[in-house]
């Protein structure tokens, strides 16, 4: 079994705006995002993206357009020599009813997991949010709670990740 680094990605690979991001151009890579990806995949993480995207369910913007953010950043990490082994994410809003995949559940984390044969407790989740944090200890991963837009490189450096 491998470690998984679960990474959340508005505020920890993207810039947070304080909103949802909607719109293609606003979806900005954080400027060390992709080295820090490339250095967890070199010290043996396999890199896995969790997000919530429940701009969907409020109907700010669709899987396309969700879709074409997640190529984007694709395209940019090979482009850095890097990549993500994953990115799952979930669709719904609370506010239209309870979803078993949405943050702060552990769901995502535990596909990821079966589907890319990672061992949960020698994972770690890093996020910018509680729920994150909440979603890894329902898998039964170590979660680490950032400020949004820090300095990905810093924090795996920081707490003896890469």
């Amino acid at each position: 079994m491998r470690k998984g680094l679960f990474l959340d990605r508005d505020g920890v690979i993207n810039r947070e705006h304080g909103a949802h991001t909607t719109r293609f151009e606003d979806f900005e890579i954080l400027p060390d995002a992709p080295e820090a990806i490339a250095a967890a995949n070199a010290a043996g993480w396999t890199v896995v993206v969790i997000t919530n995207q429940s701009g969907i369910d409020l109907g700010l913007y669709d899987h396309d357009a969700v879709d074409r953010m997640h190529h984007y950043l694709h395209d940019m990490l090979h482009r850095h020599g890097t990549h993500v082994a994953d990115i799952l994410y979930c669709p719904h809003h609370p506010q239209h009813g309870r979803c078993l995949c949405r943050k702060p559940g552990g769901l995502l984390l535990q596909r990821a997991a079966a589907r890319h044969g990672l061992e949960l407790s020698a994972s770690v989740m890093i996020g910018d949010r509680e729920r994150d944090v909440e979603a890894a200890a329902a898998a039964g991963a170590r979660g680490i709670l950032v400020p949004a837009n820090v300095s990905l490189m810093e924090t795996l450096r920081t707490n003896g990740l890469v």
